[in-house]
């Protein structure tokens, strides 16, 4: 059972009083963050507005604006971390609320800046960017600047800021009824015992090996979101109508390129993805068939995808070893990154490792600019536990690094390559754990664990992203989506994706609906990528010094570079399919490993 928060030793919580000793010194720091009570809350802002065409007066706005957004950052990060120990403490709360509600001022009163640099004529923005006392803010120009051959005029940009409420109707409407109005039947396992379940249920049930508690879950989850067919078809039209706005508004030829553009992603990324998993896909349908002969099933249907094909070792690793195993994983990275890390786990308090009552369900890496990376965990000894330390840690160290070897204002890495630095220390780990596992059935364990990843974060993402793709393209050619439309073809790709010894039950044609990334303008492909790009750059890695080197110089780059340059310079081109295609030839070994070990 949970324990309260102050029966957890010192030891296993995180060091939040590296960042403020006290609440008081925190709520002293917040005071001195605005002006008091008074509106606006930072009024040398308004001593900019208009001037910037003028270099001195940009330079004097960007001190000002990231000496602000920084102390923002810390007195947030302080304040959640706070929160997630005890999310039923009202001081806490409270506190949380105070800062939020402050961010949120400072958005509203630097809401400006942006379209006035937008609104610049070329010969002004080149004048700025060409400025050597903007050298430093050069690249954050740069990007700031490529959205404009796609800003409209003033009053055209008004307008489209207040729509902005308006096109996220869908997506909220859908985080309603998805997350608070939708029920389900419960699940009947095979003794006939009920089980609630509810989305966040619904994976773990799948994992168990009882397969009629699997296949009652899948129905009845699916059949609560088929009786909302029709509304769900029309929110996810409605949100695939509002990026075809905002594409069409900002002159792009296509949503997916609208998507694409700000982030310097070429659209041969997205399209060189589902490409290489497709030809590949007679790799899927090889495990497929495998899956269905381990677990002797006289059928295989998608409801027997997640359960382990292995069942864990019973032995549990404790937190002192799961720690010092991760830490032992990366020496393969140099001393220099193994002491930092082993710093931060055995010394520093990075990680607040035990659940406690009302602690924050889960696990994140956090921190900011002035702060220790910071992990939130909830370790119980799997090694699903230690694998989500490794993967933390990773994420840690990356931003340890940037933070390090970059000023603040590109300290942070873009979301494309956030999962790049968490994957590669999984990877690291497993590798680890093989060398000491005791018997096959371990190694066969640790094994499918990859596999699964691959299937679930490759194959599963893009199908995804495929999807995805056709219904905006639809959207384009004026093609009204409707339920039947949409459940004919994601029954389609399934088929492909799976194969022939897949059965395809009729729930999964309503699946689609319950999938919240679709609701997020092209982000689902990132996962395939972030994967594939961080198993090409660990098999480098482990056999090449110098392409070890230029992994860690990829940590150390946060935000300097567009996402694709940052992986060029670590050893990976996205835009071509070589890295899909290392990680899809790494699952094909994967595949031969499974089968000697069983």
């Amino acid at each position: 059972m949970p324990v309260a928060r102050n029966e957890v030793p010192v030891e296993n919580r995180w060091n939040v009083e590296a960042l403020y000793v006290n609440p008081e010194t925190w709520k002293s720091d917040l005071k001195g963050a605005q002006n008091q009570e008074k509106t606006p809350k930072w009024p040398k802002l308004s001593e900019f507005k208009g001037k910037l065409h003028d270099p001195m007066a940009v330079a004097a706005l960007f001190d000002f604006y990231m000496t602000v957004q920084r102390r923002l950052e810390k007195l947030h990060t302080y304040a959640h971390l706070r929160l997630d120990e005890d999310l039923g403490n009202d001081t806490f709360k409270s506190d949380f609320g105070l800062i939020s509600s402050l961010i949120h001022e400072f958005s509203l009163e630097t809401s400006w800046i942006e379209p006035e640099f937008l609104s610049l004529n070329e010969e002004q923005f080149k004048k700025l960017m060409a400025e050597s006392n903007l050298k430093p803010y050069r690249f954050y120009l740069e990007k700031m600047g490529r959205m404009r051959p796609h800003t409209l005029s003033p009053d055209q940009e008004e307008l489209m800021a207040l729509s902005g409420k308006a096109l996220d109707t869908s997506y909220k409407a859908f985080g309603a009824l998805n997350n608070a109005d939708l029920s389900f039947k419960p699940a009947v396992d095979s003794k006939g015992q009920e089980h609630p379940l509810s989305n966040g249920t619904y994976l773990s049930y799948l994992r168990s090996p009882d397969r009629v508690l699997r296949r009652t879950a899948f129905e009845n989850l699916h059949r609560g979101f088929e009786s909302h067919a029709n509304t769900l078809c029309e929110l996810i039209q409605g949100q695939v109508q509002s990026h075809l706005f905002v594409a069409k508004a900002r002159k792009f030829n296509s949503c997916l390129e609208a998507a694409l553009f700000p982030h310097q992603i070429d659209r041969a990324v997205y399209e060189n993805l589902i490409q290489s998993v497709r030809a590949r896909l007679p790799l899927m349908h090889e495990y497929v068939a495998l899956r269905k002969k381990i677990l002797k099933l006289p059928d295989i249907h998608p409801y027997d995808l997640y359960v382990p094909l292995v069942e864990e070792a019973e032995a549990n690793m404790d937190y002192e070893a799961a720690r010092l195993a991760v830490v032992a994983s990366v020496a393969p990275l140099g001393s220099n990154y193994q002491n930092s890390l082993q710093k931060g786990l055995l010394e520093d308090r990075w990680v607040d490792v035990y659940e406690n009552n009302r602690k924050r369900s889960g696990a994140y890496s956090s921190g900011c600019y002035d702060s220790m990376p910071y992990i939130l965990m909830n370790y119980h000894g799997t090694l699903n536990d230690v694998l989500t330390l490794a993967h933390e840690a990773g994420h840690s160290m990356h931003s340890l690094l940037s933070r390090t070897h970059q000023p603040y204002i590109y300290s942070q890495y873009p979301i494309f390559v956030a999962e790049v630095a968490s994957t590669f220390n999984e990877q690291l780990l497993l590798k680890h754990l093989k060398t000491k596992a005791n018997s096959k059935r371990d190694q066969a364990f640790l094994v499918n664990y990859q596999i699964e990843g691959i299937r679930g974060t490759i194959f599963r993402q893009t199908l995804f992203a495929e999807f995805e793709l056709q219904l905006h393209k639809w959207a384009e050619e004026g093609v009204p989506l409707t339920p039947s439309l949409l459940k004919k073809y994601y029954v389609q790709l399934n088929r492909e994706y799976y194969g022939p010894e897949m059965a395809i039950d009729p729930e999964l044609e309503i699946e689609w609906a319950r999938i919240p990334h679709f609701y997020y303008n092209f982000y689902v492909y990132q996962y395939a990528t972030g994967l594939s790009a961080a198993l090409a750059l660990f098999q480098q890695a482990t056999v090449d010094p110098s392409a070890k080197e230029h992994y860690l110089k990829f940590l150390s780059s946060g935000g300097s570079k567009y996402p694709i340059e940052l992986l060029k310079g670590a050893g990976v081109d996205m835009t071509k399919p070589d890295a899909v295609n290392a990680a899809l030839d790494y699952f094909k070994t994967l595949l031969g490993e499974l089968k000697t070990s069983l």
